[in-house]
């Protein structure tokens, strides 16, 4: 078997190790992307092995909470493990929305592991043409 060593991944093995799984208290970070596609933006989280049960969505005013709990899987008695890499414990992620987004109208779908949330933009921060009144509309004042 083939075995390649990378140092960093060693040491941030250790730092978890030490600091122990995220708790609701002091969750670890999950990674993301976030990008606009069409009128609304799209985030989605990378949460592999979590139940959909496990993840919570949150918004007050515009900040965006997603909480995700990674729970140990249960094997029988004799299991000796090897190795295990796999992160568990409670990982969070914040978002501060800006106020030209829908809050009202955010959607969540989990597919493969990939928890992805749809924000529309709000119908007063699109684009619209203002029309020109022409010439009646004006009066002289006279004192």
């Amino acid at each position: 078997m083939l075995m390649r060593t990378d140092p960093f991944r060693e040491l941030d093995r250790l730092a978890q190790q030490l600091m122990g799984p995220g708790t609701w208290s002091r969750p670890s970070s999950m990674p993301m992307d976030a990008y606009r596609e069409g009128d609304q933006y799209v985030v989605a989280f990378d949460i592999p092995g979590v139940s959909a049960d496990a993840i919570d969505i949150d918004v007050e005013r515009n900040m965006l909470t997603v909480k995700a709990e990674r729970r140990p899987a249960t094997k029988s008695g004799d299991v000796q493990m090897e190795l295990s890499e796999r992160p568990l414990g409670v990982f969070s992620r914040q978002i501060m929305l800006a106020d030209t987004l829908d809050t009202e109208n955010i959607t969540a779908d989990y597919d493969a592991g990939v928890l992805t949330l749809r924000i529309p933009i709000a119908e007063r921060a699109k684009p619209r043409k203002i029309a020109i009144g022409v010439g009646s509309g004006r009066k002289e004042i006279s004192g």
